[in-house]
């Protein structure tokens, strides 16, 4: 709520604070290093307590005169009953009210708080003068206890729909376990997760929590890292593979060495980035945040002009002008001006971190809904970065298990990525163990196997071997020409086929392309791979612009060399070498699993290394900004029909403070409501 000027000023305010008045509040209440659950419970017994207080003030107000009120117990005098019960109802539920009008004054800021102030406060004064030091034909302490209640609730409300935005942060910070299973003196000891430090061996076995971020040292396994990136299936781990705190170990048992810990762990940084980009401001939000201001201030200069009028030239009583300024200052308060976007910013990007998107900051969101360019960096982003079978040939009466088993059979025991390639395609056929082995430098090898002699390489070494391809010579030239790497067959004196390796295209990357051109957004390749290579890949995603032999350091000149045809464009690469062109670009995007480059360089952090991320985060983008404007809308509209209303333009029908207050915290709440519904924000693929 309000203007959000003060919030982040003068004073440390909690990490994870909402950019508005609830903020600095929390700081008044006492709940600078607690979070947001305690500032809600803080507003909700202050809710609580006014309305314990308001509901007698009720009882035994006269209400002008429309019922004979019980008589005070104790033999106590009417007004100074009210009094009692009035100060209980208001004083402390309203004091971080007053502090925070107070701070927000010292700093030249005419904020909400001090509209609350000046209708409470005044409504308040006003009726113990009347009730210890002069007639004015009246009080209405039940009006200012009724009116606080309302302004508690929307305030809690609020807080409440704040704390249901923050919910993906919560859930992060729940994910680490308590404890964790180290060596020490070659001992296994339990230990809380807090004291395990960088380069202490940590024991996992199947079912346990990963504690902290680290790199195996033995042993493997399959690790769902399901919670942070949001991919479903589990990801093998083997020696020298990272592992990330938080995530669950599924099957096998292994050990590993703790390489971040506490505050510079992935979490932590992740947690940090969500948490950055919701106390952040977005453009349209600074345009709010000076509207609010004006507001106020146009609220104060209207309420003093309507006591005005009423009393001194319409000759109301003074009971009725006050009254009737009150109600001005009540209805004005620009909370739902102020919550307008930073509440659809907590929305969206808390959406975000639960499909694995962060955004850093609230202008990065903004700024994605103007893109109209889309760079890709080849390598890792549209591809997988690793070498993968593509394409097999095979020659007369040859089946694919066949060709496979007889690669794999050569390759089992190498180390090389194309022998990878081979033996993760054949990883579920039978293949036995080859005798005879024989590196051929520059060729390729030889083995022995169940089924004879198997030559496995390049072109040379079939002529070398004079071994003839025959009908499958073309096919060998067309998967060349096409790009890829192309590993020759011979078992049993005759090439049996040919296996294509090149670096595969990830699954979601053709319908990437295919929806950023539905929303007349260009796409362009980047990528350091030769042009043959590049423009094969291109053509089978449906790109048409493709720059390639592209070196790094030539890439963010590519990215400037767009944007100087007054193009928004935004980059996306895998955050290492790609990070001078994801600086350049209006927004970077980093897919990966959050690397530190990444988080320095890029906009938006896409954990999943999944390329239609850059779809879900621009239409995430696109939907916040609705939400926004929609929100600014509705509390603009709403402030230009309360104002007159307020002053009483349709008197005889007038607006009472209570009526006031609840018209307010209905228009907050609507704003919390429209801006929550981004949660049903579709953001992966139909």
């Amino acid at each position: 709520m309000n203007t959000g000027h003060e919030v982040h000023e003068g004073h440390d305010a909690p990490p994870n604070a909402p950019p508005a008045m609830a903020a600095d509040m929390a700081h008044d209440m006492g709940h600078s290093g607690e979070d947001m659950s305690a500032m809600v419970r803080d507003m909700r017994n202050r809710f609580w307590i006014c309305l314990f207080f308001t509901i007698p003030i009720f009882i035994y107000a006269p209400m002008g005169g429309v019922f004979t009120p019980p008589t005070p117990p104790f033999g106590v005098r009417l007004g100074l009953w009210l009094f009692f019960l009035a100060s209980a109802a208001v004083l402390y539920p309203s004091w971080p009210f007053f502090v925070s009008a107070w701070r927000q004054l010292r700093k030249g800021v005419l904020g909400m708080s001090a509209l609350i102030v000046l209708s409470v406060g005044t409504g308040y004064l006003f009726s113990v003068g009347s009730t210890f030091f002069f007639e004015a034909g009246g009080q209405f302490f039940e009006a200012v206890s009724v009116l606080l209640v309302f302004i508690l609730l929307g305030h809690w409300l609020e807080m409440r729909a704040r704390a249901g935005a923050s919910s993906a942060i919560k859930a992060l910070m729940n994910l680490t376990p308590t404890m964790a299973a180290v060596l020490r003196n070659g001992v296994e000891v339990q230990v809380p997760t807090a004291e395990v430090v960088a380069g202490e061996i940590v024991v996992i076995r199947p079912g346990n929590k990963i504690p902290v971020d680290g790199t195996i040292e033995s042993g493997d396994s399959l690790v769902d890292e399901s919670m942070l990136t949001g991919e479903s299936m589990p990801v093998q781990k083997n020696p020298g593979s990272t592992v990330i705190g938080a995530t669950i170990n599924k099957s096998g048992s292994f050990r590993y060495k703790a390489t971040k810990v506490g505050a510079d762990s992935a979490l932590a940084q992740i947690v940090k980035l969500v948490q950055q980009a919701q106390s952040s401001k977005a453009p349209a939000q600074l345009l709010a945040d000076k509207a609010a201001q004006w507001l106020v201030i146009a609220a104060i200069v209207i309420g003093l002009a309507t006591f005005a009028v009423w009393f001194w030239w319409i000759g109301q009583p003074l009971l009725f002008a006050v009254t009737m300024t009150i109600t001005v200052f009540v209805i004005a308060c620009p909370d739902a001006l102020g919550l307008a976007t930073p509440m659809a910013v907590m929305v969206g990007t808390g959406l975000g971190a639960t499909h694995g998107i962060l955004f850093k900051n609230a202008a990065a969101l903004e700024d994605a809904t103007k893109l109209n360019v889309i760079v890709f960096d080849k390598t890792g982003t549209l591809t997988v970065g690793q070498p993968e079978v593509v394409d097999l040939v095979l020659a007369d009466n040859v089946s694919e298990d066949a060709l496979l088993i007889a690669a794999a059979a050569v390759e089992q025991g190498s180390d090389h990525p194309l022998a990878q390639a081979i033996v993760r395609r054949a990883a579920k056929l039978s293949v036995t163990a080859p005798t005879g082995f024989q590196s051929l430098d520059g060729m390729g090898a030889r083995a022995e196997t169940i089924g004879g002699t198997v030559f496995l390489g390049n072109r040379l070494l079939m002529d070398t071997q004079k071994f003839s391809l025959g009908a499958l010579e073309a096919d060998a030239t067309r998967l060349q020409g096409d790009g890829r790497t192309v590993v020759h067959v011979a078992q049993a004196g005759r090439v049996i086929g040919l296996i294509a390796i090149a670096d595969a295209i990830r699954p979601t990357a053709t319908a990437t392309v295919a929806r950023l051109r539905e929303q007349k957004i260009e796409v362009v390749m980047l990528t350091g791979d030769n042009a043959a290579t590049a423009k094969r890949i291109a053509a089978d995603l449906g790109i048409d612009i493709v720059l390639a032999d592209v070196l790094p350091a030539q890439k963010a000149e590519k990215v400037k060399a767009l944007q100087s045809n007054g193009k928004k464009v935004g980059m996306v690469g895998d955050g290492v070498n790609d990070a001078p062109a994801l600086t350049q670009a209006d927004v970077g995007f980093a897919i990966g699993a959050g690397t530190d480059v990444a988080m320095e360089s890029a906009d938006v952090v896409l954990m999943k290394s999944d390329p239609y991320d850059i779809v879900a985060a621009i239409e995430l983008s696109r939907a916040t900004l609705r939400k926004m404007r929609q929100n600014l809308w509705w509390a603009v509209g709403y402030n230009t029909i309360a104002f007159p209303l307020a002053a009483g333009v349709l008197y005889p029908f007038v607006l009472s403070p209570e009526v006031a207050a609840l018209s307010m915290s209905g228009s907050t709440l609507v704003v919390a409501i429209n801006a929550l519904l981004l949660k049903r924000t579709k953001l992966t693929p139909t």
